[in-house]
């Protein structure tokens, strides 16, 4: 059973979804939030799989709200609600550790199935949309300090070579096949090799490590056009 905890500032929409998520086997809805700071509480209290979080609220905003869930460390994901799949708000939201997001108009089965993909561990957008969300706003990239390198964070000195190829190619929004196929790996090996640096970087899921190849500078944005 998967456990939800809906955050939305309308309550009609709280309640279709409530509506939605109850009428299918496999989802329990364990609470409703109408703002990021309650969202927040109700996360640390009822520690649910999942949080579908609205983004635009008064007072504390869903992004906010994402950032503080996540860094708790609990269990709680959160899967976002957007309007546009290439937004600011989405961008900040994977920033913030969003494991994925959806259009509010996706179809129910759309988003059953995202609820399932971010309960499992997976996440719902693909990282190629990530690498277009990261490169429409690559102008949010942290620049590193005079004089820095991406080889003095410390979260890449426990990769061996291999894994920081796997990085980078994550990095570029490769799927496992095609990482494959590029360093003439089996499926199975990548498969290994990118767990492994998933646990080793401290990524929660494959886009959260798309974005520190993005902030490390082991991948950078491509050219406009």
């Amino acid at each position: 059973m998967t456990t939800v905890l809906i955050v939305d500032d309308q309550p009609l929409q709280r309640y279709g979804f409530r509506m939605l998520l109850e009428s299918r086997p496999g989802t329990d809805v364990v609470g409703e939030a109408g703002h990021g700071t309650e969202a927040v509480r109700l996360a640390a209290e009822l520690r649910p799989d999942v949080v579908l979080m609205d983004i635009r609220m008064p007072g504390m905003d869903g992004i906010e709200a994402t950032r503080r869930i996540v860094g708790t460390g609990g269990r709680s994901r959160v899967l976002v609600l957007t309007t546009f799949d290439l937004d600011e708000y989405a961008h900040a939201a994977l920033r913030a550790g969003a494991s994925g997001f959806l259009l509010k108009d996706a179809h129910p089965e759309e988003l059953l199935a995202g609820i399932r993909a971010v309960a499992e561990g997976d996440a719902v957008v693909a990282p190629a949309v990530t690498r277009r969300l990261l490169d429409a706003y690559a102008h949010h990239l942290p620049a590193f300090p005079p004089g820095a390198t991406a080889a003095d964070d410390p979260r890449l000195t426990a990769l061996t070579g291999r894994e920081r190829e796997i990085l980078v190619a994550i990095g570029r929004g490769w799927t496992n096949g095609e990482i494959a196929e590029r360093l003439v790996l089996s499926e199975s090996t990548v498969k290994t090799h990118v767990g492994r640096v998933l646990a080793k970087v401290g990524a929660r899921d494959r886009v959260q490590a798309v974005i520190l190849a993005y902030d490390l500078g082991l991948t950078r944005p491509h050219p406009p056009g």
